[in-house]
């Protein structure tokens, strides 16, 4: 009987042997896949090339976890190939780097366009004898690699006459650069501010790059396939071609709007002097957010001065504020770039120094759409609201509060102008 028991445990031994031999090495196979795939991974992270576009919102999370809509798949760790991909699709030229290093001459100093806080850019001449604009960015910026994607992103969508065209892009291991139509006038700003070089630009042309920009915001905020707020309007994005006409650049700042209420975001980008109050201070951004920094650049092109240009203590503290004091006191004409008030029409001027002061006031809902600058530039006869005091305005003269009762109207060519009544 013991015998018997015995051989019975002997048979059950076997049988458990016989089943680790089968099982264990599948599961030894099974380990070393798994510790295969980890180490794969990992070395995949290592070497990929990370392109991170990140949004700000309003309810705590990271930005990465928040955005929705037309940006949701870009919200992602991108390899080159995939970026590559990402580029295909907006149906964009991918350049060789060895075709942009031959039309740049190796980036020869000679063939530097211009300095950004992203990297430099670069005339180039292609073998056909296209001339183009290279943007190189700065290596190991990760702000220069999302505004890299953002900008492949939002313009690849956009087609307008006063928007500049992307061609292209080129991506060599970690050099990123977007590639440009050529702007054989460079930017407004080069010749806005050069005393010598803004005779170039009288009234008509300025008045022309006005009209221009204007249309081209309003593109952006209405009728383009994607509603986008530039975030960064300002003379240096304003590029010129062979005519002088301006086209809006630089889109690595913008946003697609998803909604057409405000967005308040936690991440404020752009240039201070050209942003609104409640971007530069509480982080909400509307398509309102770019009149007010149109309106800066207005009476920028107007006066033929920076902004930030005035750092006299007893007066306004910028352009803004002192466009505000002149237009109370009746004498617009006086911050007037010097070499256009014998050939400008007064008139004009006046108009669009007032729609100016709108475009810069300090709520946003009382500031113009595109749509209707568009439309009182285009008047000499519609009747203009009264400007109330600008945002940013720092001043002696100015240390009440001014309502309707304070104005009367004056009527030049039926341009409606306000001054201060005496008490």
């Amino acid at each position: 009987m013991k015998d018997s028991k015995a051989t019975v445990e002997d048979c059950q031994c076997n049988a458990d042997l016989k089943k680790w031999k089968i099982i264990g090495p599948t599961m030894a196979a099974a380990l070393i896949t798994i510790c295969l795939g980890i180490f794969y991974l990992r070395w995949r992270k290592a070497t990929e090339v990370q392109v991170i576009v990140s949004y700000p919102t309003d309810n705590g999370r990271s930005r990465e976890e928040n955005e929705r809509g037309n940006l949701e798949s870009f919200n992602r760790h991108t390899t080159v190939n995939e970026l590559k991909n990402d580029v295909k699709k907006g149906n964009l030229k991918i350049f060789n780097y060895e075709s942009i290093m031959e039309a740049t001459n190796r980036f020869s100093p000679e063939n530097l366009l211009g300095k950004g806080g992203f990297g430099h850019v670069y005339k180039g001449l292609l073998p056909m004898g296209e001339e183009i604009a290279i943007k190189r960015l700065s290596r190991g910026s990760a702000q220069g690699v999302i505004e890299f994607k953002n900008e492949l992103i939002v313009i690849s969508e956009l087609q307008h006459v006063n928007l500049v065209q992307l061609l292209g892009c080129c991506i060599h291991g970690e050099e990123r650069m977007l590639i440009y139509e050529f702007m054989p006038n460079k930017s407004l700003d080069f010749f806005l501010f050069d005393s010598t070089r803004s005779n170039l630009l009288d009234w008509k042309k300025r008045f022309n790059i006005i009209e221009g920009i204007s249309q081209g915001l309003l593109y952006l905020h209405k009728y383009s396939r994607l509603k986008v707020v530039h975030r960064d309007l300002k003379a240096s994005n304003i590029l010129l071609d062979g005519n002088m006409n301006p086209k809006i650049a630089d889109f690595g700042m913008a946003k697609i709007f998803t909604q057409e209420s405000n967005v308040q975001t936690n991440r404020v980008v752009g240039t201070y002097g050209y942003m609104s109050p409640e971007y530069a201070m509480e982080g909400i951004f509307s398509t309102k957010s770019d009149v007010y920094s149109f309106g800066v650049l207005l009476l920028e092109i107007i006066s033929g001065r920076r902004n930030n240009s005035f750092y006299n203590s007893q007066g306004p503290l910028n352009l803004v504020g002192q466009a505000w004091e002149q237009w109370k006191e009746g004498q617009v004409l006086d911050i007037v770039d010097p070499m256009l008030r014998d050939q400008c029409d007064p008139d004009q001027v006046l108009r669009c120094v007032h729609i100016g002061l709108l475009c810069v006031e300090e709520n946003a809902e009382d500031r113009p759409a595109l749509s209707d600058v568009i439309a009182l530039l285009a008047s000499e006869t519609a009747s203009i609201p009264f400007p109330t005091r600008p945002a940013f305005y720092s001043g002696r003269k100015l240390n009440k509060k001014y309502n309707s009762d304070d104005f009367e109207t004056h009527s030049v060519n039926g341009l409606s102008v306000s001054t201060i009544k005496a008490r």
